[in-house]
């Protein structure tokens, strides 16, 4: 899929893998709208890849609904959505206070699976009125972001590793569901790369995570989520995790 003219949504596109994610979608030619509830960074990358800046809770029918509308108004149905938002407390089941207060596990859970269900649905809504975009008949394509802690969840990472097995269990459910309409959905798992969301971990945390062999801190190349956007003449992925 050629991204270039076509419009795109990028959820937590305010910083790390969101961010370069939607500067390598604005270098491709693609006309960018990013997500995500820091305004003020927001509106920094905005800026600089001249896409539109939307504020949205992605756990909010409303505000995500709000949002889309606006991409939509602005640059037309998004052919593209990759899914960035994410957040990731470090909190062990039972702590020194006692048991992790109930909250807190479902706030992670409604930001990351929920809030990245709840753009998924109203992108693929979008996308069923829209025509194919060639004899194939595809209309669209669908990135959500997992981890290898849906595979390898660590200490501290009960919420996290819940949030993110899920969405390894809808990639292939929202691939049937959708790709009769010519929607494509797909899922990356990738390893810990040096985010503001990994880095805002507890210190003892980070130096667990350090002490892993397969965790060397990476930074995000945003080409990488666009390799599941598959150009022409390269058989497209469907309903696969890919680490």
């Amino acid at each position: 899929m050629n991204v270039s003219g076509h419009a795109a949504i990028v959820t937590g596109g305010a910083s790390g893998m969101g961010a370069e994610t939607a500067h390598a979608l604005a270098v491709a030619g693609a006309k960018v709208t990013i997500l995500d509830v820091n305004k003020e960074a927001l509106d920094e990358v905005a800026k600089e890849i001249g896409g539109l800046a939307v504020e949205c809770d992605v756990s909010s029918s409303e505000s995500a609904q709000a949002a889309v509308a606006a991409a939509r108004n602005a640059h037309g149905a998004a052919r593209v959505l990759v899914n960035c938002a994410g957040i990731a407390p470090a909190k062990r089941i039972v702590g020194r206070d006692g048991p992790m207060p109930l909250e807190d596990f479902k706030k992670v859970i409604d930001v990351n699976l929920i809030g990245s269900f709840n753009v998924l649905r109203l992108v693929a809504a979008d996308l069923y009125a829209e025509e194919p975009l060639d004899d194939v008949g595809e209309r669209g394509v669908i990135v959500n972001t997992a981890s290898v802690a849906a595979f390898e969840g660590q200490v501290g990472q009960a919420a996290y590793t819940a949030s993110k097995g899920g969405l390894v269990a809808l990639t292939i459910q929202a691939a049937r569901d959708l790709s009769g309409k010519g929607i494509r959905v797909v899922t990356i798992a990738p390893g810990f790369i040096a985010t503001p969301m990994l880095l805002g971990m507890p210190e003892e945390t980070l130096f667990k995570i350090r002490r892993l062999p397969f965790a060397v801190p990476l930074t995000w190349d945003g080409n990488s989520s666009l390799a599941f956007l598959a150009p022409r003449g390269i058989r497209p992925v469907v309903g696969r995790v890919e680490h």
